[in-house]
Parts: structure tokens; sequence; C-alpha cells
């Protein structure tokens, strides 16, 4: 049955629409984190579909709003009030941590980032944009004119110049050698001069940890230091927390509070765990940027009633459950089971993260050259063991990306510890 539909799927979908795995997964259901296939194999998730299902697989809060939404009304487009949304958007602006913050809706990440390039770019009347080496943001044309990372990006087209910045990935690259304040000053420098090169752009664009490229970041407290040259120039900050927000990284609900010391971003982009796997995303932004717009513009699907709803009631459960603080204890607890395994493997360069977001860095033993079909290989390794996992990298780089659900327990962390440390030994 799993061949007949693959081969149906290269039939009628794109070549570049990669699947996972020497023979590809057909995921039937979900429980907890928990997933299981056409054939009735279980999994534990470690991967939650990139990030999304971030709170549990069939979370009864979420399907109960879901069903009751759906049978009252699932769809009105922006044109009309809508209830769910203003009481989501509520909800949102309240923790962002941006002063008189507007939130707009939108169906991804993707879109999220497009939007807030059109308002950075609209509010700075400049289509220049600085965006982070190693980065990602979507695949949409303009998400793919900043995207920083080779193995992401299709095209060099694009509708706006982009410069890159040095500072996302800690462990590679020229400053790799310094020490954390030598690093942040170098990249600060680095900035400068590069500033001094160009018109003032509209914004830089930065994941508080780099998601597609590894889970990959810099030292905390580097986008404050560079928050602090851009606000000089009234160069916006765009903190794209796409894979890093709601709690994942346990320390900070969200990724930017790691370097929140100059203050907030301009602009927040959100997506993925928000919708439990309903497809959410959006911008926070203070109210003169995001009223900046001289054009009429709705959403058709950004805001609908039933992602609304969802929305609502997982970051209701997200936070009257405290899931950030079990990413924290159970991440750290996970972290250091997965680094005590790394010492004894010699494929492992790093292993990086905070919070339920941690990266394995696959490298040939003794030297630092990226791994890629080590990575596959444990990737299988772990399927067969009964675990999904994530793989990602940038330029020569190559990482496994372990990510499961927030409500995670201590011994559903030790059973995926034990596969995954399995799956390392067999390179």
């Amino acid at each position: 049955m799993t061949r007949d539909l693959l081969g149906r799927h290269r039939a009628v979908l794109p070549d570049w629409l990669a699947l996972y795995y020497e023979d590809p997964l057909e995921i039937t259901h979900g429980e907890g984190r928990h997933v299981w296939d056409a054939a009735g194999n279980k999994y534990l998730d470690f991967f939650g579909g990139i990030l999304t299902t971030m709170t549990a697989h069939a979370l009864p809060e979420v399907t109960k709003a879901v069903s009751e939404q759906a049978g009252r009304i699932i769809h009105s487009s922006t044109l009309y009030l809508n209830r769910p949304m203003v009481e989501l958007a509520e909800r949102i602006a309240q923790v962002s941590g941006i002063p008189d913050a507007r939130v707009f809706f939108t169906t991804s990440g993707t879109e999220a980032n497009d939007t807030a390039l059109l308002l950075a770019t609209a509010h700075r009347r400049s289509n220049t944009v600085l965006a982070m080496r190693n980065s990602y943001h979507g695949r949409s044309f303009s998400a793919v004119g900043i995207t920083g990372n080779r193995g992401w990006s299709p095209t060099s087209l694009s509708p706006l110049q982009t410069l890159y910045v040095h500072g996302g990935v800690r462990t590679c690259g020229p400053y790799a050698h310094l020490d954390d304040r030598d690093f942040i000053d170098a990249c600060v420098d680095d900035l400068k001069d590069l500033l001094g090169h160009t018109r003032a752009p509209a914004a830089l664009i930065a994941e508080p940890v780099q998601g597609v490229g590894g889970f990959t970041s810099p030292p905390d407290g580097l986008y404050a230091a560079f928050r602090e040259v851009l606000h000089e120039r009234g160069i916006l900050w765009i903190a794209d927390e796409v894979q890093t927000g709601w709690g994942r990284t346990g320390e900070h609900f969200w990724g930017w509070q790691a370097h929140g010391r100059s203050g907030p971003p301009d602009i927040v982009t959100f997506a993925k765990g928000i919708g439990n796997g309903m497809s959410i995303g959006g911008v926070i932004a203070r109210a003169e940027i995001m009223n900046c717009l001289d054009a009429n513009s709705i959403s058709t699907f950004g805001g609908t009633q039933v992602t609304m709803a969802a929305g609502l009631a997982n970051l209701t459960y997200l936070l009257e459950h405290d899931l950030q603080g079990n990413a924290r204890r159970v991440g750290g607890l996970l972290i250091e089971r997965l680094r005590a395994v790394a010492a004894q493997v010699p494929h492992v360069r790093e292993v990086r993260g905070r919070g339920l977001m941690i990266g394995i860095e696959l490298t040939r033993p003794g030297t630092d050259t990226a791994a890629h079909d080590a990575v596959s290989a444990v990737l299988e390794e772990a399927r067969a063991g009964g675990l999904l996992v994530g793989k990602g990298g940038g330029h020569d780089t190559s990482a496994l990306r372990v990510a499961p659900p927030l409500s995670l327990t201590v011994a559903e962390a030790e059973e995926g510890a034990a596969i995954l440390e399995r799956a390392l030994r067999s390179l």
C-alpha cells in the first residue's frame, strides 16, 4: 500500500518535494508523543511535523475546540468580525513583549515572514534587507531571496537586495575560535563595516535559533548588541520565531528574550507550534509599523475561525500546564544524556541547543567535514528503533534535529535517548 502511494505521489507531485527515508513513511494517526504508520508500527515522535505538533498529538482540548467550532462556522475571511481571531490576537499581544502590539494572522511561517518584509520595507522605504548566514525563512519568492542557506535557495532572483551578516553559527566560520565576548564584538564590528558600504537597510531578520540550519545559535546577547547599532540608524529588527516561539527553548517564552537587553524586536513572526498542527502563522508589530500600509489588504484564510479556536485552546493549555518549564526541565535532562552519548561517538562534533530544541552535528571522525551520509544512516536506524527525528544543516554542516512535543515526559526522553544512542553507535 505504501509503495502504491509513493508511486502516486511521484506521479502528481513535484520532484523537489522532499521525503524522508529510503522507504517513505505514511503517518496515519497519533496520540500524545507517539504516531503510527500505515503498517501499524508505533514511533516516538521527536520531530512533531517539523516542530509543529508542539503540545501533543490529538490533544483533547484542541480537538474538542476544532470540532465545536467546525460545527458552528469554519471560515468567513477577515472581511467580517471574527471573535476567535480577536481573542487569540489579544492573548498573543499580551505575551509578545512588544508595546502597543498589533497582530496579523497568516496561514504559514513563510507568509508571516513575507508580511514582515512588506511592513519593514514599506515603513522604511527601502528594499535592502540584512539577513544571517545559514538562515532559512520560508519558500516564497521574497523569503527564498533572503534565505542564507544554499540548500534551500533555488534561485538568486529576488525583489529585495539582501546583505548577509556573520553570527548565526557559533562554532563555524571566521570567528569560531574567539570567546563569546570577542565573537560578539567581531560580529558587531562586521555589521558596522557592512552598513558603511550600503544605503540604510529596512531591517535585519534573524532566527534566534536557526532551525533548518541545524539548530545553531549565537552567544546570548548578540542580537541585543546588533539592535543597538540598528536602532541608531532607524533599522528595524525582525525576530523570526517560527520555530523558537511559545517556550520551546525552555529558558524563555520567545527566543529573542536571550537577546533582550536592548529591548524587544520591532516585529516578531510566528507559526508552527501555536496551532499544534493547524495552519496558523502571524506577525506581531508595534502599531506604527503594522499600520504603515497605505493600501487595502485582507487575508482570505489567515485567522479563519477553526484555526483560531485551535490556537486559543493550544495556547491556553501550554500556559496552564507550564510546558515552557517542562521543556526546560526535560530538555535539560535530554541534552545532558545525549552529550554523554556523544562523548563516546567519534562522528559527533557537537550536541547543542536549549530546551526541547536540540541539534546533534555529525562530521567525519577527526575532521570538521560534514557527514551527510551519517545523518541519513542515523535517521534510518532511529526509525527502525521506533524513533522519528529530523535533520538539517547549512554550509558544510550536517545535523540531526531533535524537537519533541513540549509535553514530553522524563521516561519518554530517556526512551528516545536510548534509541538515538543505539543509532549513533551503529555508525
